[in-house]
């Protein structure tokens, strides 16, 4: 998972990042809040971690606007040396879903950081064969179906397919696509992306008379939307 840290304190924000890397998953840090603010504009994360006190912007104004904007599901744990009772719930009441107090404990992070990734993206979690209308995916055999009939797929079709159902309705930057599906992979042409995306589309017949519609985000990357065939 891509996760998004906000802290003015760089050695806190280095300690953060190598719990999560440590744990599987891709930290992106920032110093500033305003920094932050201009990147979530420009890309896609499955979590933030906010530190409540930062010069320039504070945690509850980026997370004011990340309610306003973004996805409501989006998990945002807000990190904070402010203890109080009422302190909590100020940030719960702001929209944060859960509230974790500094110092940071390792174990702590990791389990509260796996619990709201878990309720935020169940189907990241569940099953090894995922159902989506007449799309049928095997996670574990790297297969899928439609209408019960075998799509021919390579590895990299079968990832990307299964990013874009796994998020359907939400904006995927291609950053956010490049890094789940090619990994660290940079080197790779800015293309490829855009073949795997058309071959997908064809393979899975993405079209409205299916119920789905595989659409460009301008300057932002692509997003799969359920739709209602006319």
């Amino acid at each position: 998972m891509r996760i998004a840290v906000l802290d003015d304190d760089n050695n806190l924000l280095e300690l953060v990042c190598t719990i999560l890397n440590a744990a599987g998953h891709t930290c992106h840090p920032f110093l500033s809040g305003k920094d932050m603010l201009h990147q979530l504009r420009r890309e896609s994360y499955d979590m933030l971690i906010l530190d409540w006190q930062v010069p320039d912007l504070s945690g509850t104004e980026v997370l004011h606007w990340v309610r306003e904007k973004l996805s409501p599901t989006l998990p945002v744990l807000f990190m904070t040396s402010r203890s109080g009772e009422e302190d909590i719930v100020q940030g719960l009441a702001a929209g944060a879903d859960d509230y974790m107090i500094k110092p940071i404990r390792r174990s702590e992070l990791v389990a509260r950081v796996q619990a709201l990734l878990r309720r935020a993206y169940p189907t990241q979690t569940a099953s090894e064969t995922l159902q989506f209308g007449n799309y049928k995916f095997e996670t574990r055999a790297g297969r899928v179906t439609m209408n019960d009939e075998a799509i021919e797929m390579t590895q990299k079709e079968f990832d990307l397919a299964l990013l874009l159902f796994r998020n359907l309705g939400r904006p995927l930057s291609r950053a956010y696509i490049l890094e789940a599906v090619w990994s660290r992979d940079v080197d790779i042409p800015s293309r490829t992306m855009d073949t795997h995306i058309s071959r997908v589309r064809s393979k899975l017949e993405l079209r409205p008379e299916n119920g789905y519609r595989l659409a460009p985000v301008y300057s932002y990357g692509y997003r799969l939307e359920q739709v209602t065939a006319e």
